[in-house]
């Protein structure tokens, strides 16, 4: 690993597979795996993870491998006691940086490295290193551009306390109700990339600290990358030393920073693009924009969602309309289903278009006021020619003047709001 200005560095380099006689089916040269463990003031904790992950790798991991530890300025004797395990480990090296920051490192050690995919890990091993292969393998293989360890997904076991399982819950579902993300888990300390796309990313990222594996993850899914995931088995390290409430206003400040950074644009990176997809594939169909198959999609998939949100509409100003007035029923019964459609929409109806998050929501606000207009004035409208009508027959003249709403939305979102993708 070269000098930089940033800190020190102590180089080794890349270990022998497992299986020496590894290759890959196309008969290329082995992906190179550089694992970076970023520590701050962990010198107990240091030898005892670096001996099991040392040993784990050099006994079943299929590529050539070398273990980074990245200090980020401790002030105890972490340094020292790096320095005196990569002098004892073949393949491990170390890197110090004069100011603190888990981005920061990242972004440092991994920018720097000449390997062809990059990991990096908690120096607590919360995750079992069971979920490294199955981390790695995708990326090796070209199937994907990012890999990341979930606690969330179908299949991962955690063992934590329920403080820090809610605020993971509420936090990834922020991150998800706001930017429409697919991933699960941010936070995770186990994620990989490979470095012919992560450079580019690693440009535009700017948090130092602990927002960086979430501004990480949202830049790649804005610029079409595939992210590949892999439940965890995770259990809590209780001498965690994250200032929960600190890093929790940070991660604010950054949802709010990547949102405005997407809607203007500026999130956008130029990345190698994977080859597309062989013609005769049913998605490359659908894809192309050729013949009727497209259109039949979007026709079909709105058709689904339209009605799915129509019904829940009714049953949602239904309920609501025991308590509350027709206007304001309609009004939170509209919007709650207008938020599910949008993103309905996006990721199905039209899942081809470049069209972010901001610019999805923002035609839909738009629709949303048309809407509301339209159905309050229809509801308004019956209710003065028929003040005895009950709860039911208002239900249905809103839901005929929902239809109207409906196919009017299909028109306004495929033509001005979702563009079709043209990479």
């Amino acid at each position: 690993m070269p000098q930089t200005s940033s800190g020190l560095s102590i180089a080794r380099g890349f270990q022998p597979a497992a299986r020496p006689g590894h290759s890959d089916p196309s008969g290329t040269n082995t992906a190179t795996v550089e694992i970076v463990v970023p520590v701050y003031n962990e010198e107990r904790a240091l030898p005892g993870c670096l001996r099991t992950l040392h040993a784990r790798l050099r006994e079943q991991l299929p590529f050539p491998w070398r273990i980074t530890v990245a200090d980020n300025a401790s002030l105890d004797r972490t340094f020292e006691v790096a320095a005196e395990l990569a002098d004892e480990l073949p393949g491990v090296g170390v890197f110090h940086l004069d100011r603190k920051g888990r981005g920061l490192a990242l972004r440092t050690v991994w920018g720097a490295s000449e390997a062809d995919i990059v990991v990096y890990m908690d120096v607590d091993l919360s995750t079992r290193l069971d979920a490294l292969l199955p981390l790695i393998a995708p990326l090796a293989s070209g199937h994907s551009d990012l890999a990341i360890g979930s606690r969330l997904a179908a299949g991962a076991r955690t063992v934590r306390g329920p403080r820090r399982e809610l605020i993971s819950r509420c936090y990834n579902g922020l991150i998800r109700l706001t930017h429409g993300a697919r991933f699960t888990d941010a936070q995770c300390g186990f994620k990989a990339a490979r470095t012919e796309v992560l450079r580019p990313l690693l440009e535009k990222t700017q948090d130092d600290a602990w927002f960086f594996d979430t501004e990480l993850l949202l830049l790649a899914e804005h610029n079409g990358l595939r992210i590949h995931e892999v439940p965890v088995d995770w259990v809590e390290d209780v001498d965690t030393r994250v200032d929960v409430v600190g890093t929790a206003a940070d991660d604010l400040r950054g949802l709010y920073r990547m949102a405005r950074l997407k809607a203007s644009g500026a999130a956008r990176v130029a990345l190698p693009r994977r080859p597309a997809p062989a013609a005769e594939h049913p998605d490359a169909v659908l894809a192309s924009g050729t013949g009727r198959s497209r259109f039949t999609w979007e026709v079909g998939c709105f058709v689904a969602i339209g009605v799915a949100s129509t019904i829940g509409q009714a049953l949602l100003y239904w309920l609501l309309r025991g308590w509350w007035p027709p206007v304001l029923a309609n009004l939170v019964s509209l919007l709650v289903l207008t938020v599910f459609n949008t993103e309905a929409n996006r990721r199905l109806t039209f899942r081809w278009s470049d069209t972010g998050v901001g610019r999805a929501h923002l035609g839909a606000g738009a629709l949303f006021v048309i809407g509301y207009l339209v159905t309050s004035a229809a509801v308004l409208l019956y209710r003065q020619s028929s003040p005895d009508a009950s709860a039911a027959a208002e239900t249905l003249v809103l839901t005929a003047s929902s239809v109207l709403v409906t196919a009017v939305r299909f028109l306004v979102l495929r033509l001005a709001v979702f563009r079709r993708s043209t990479s």
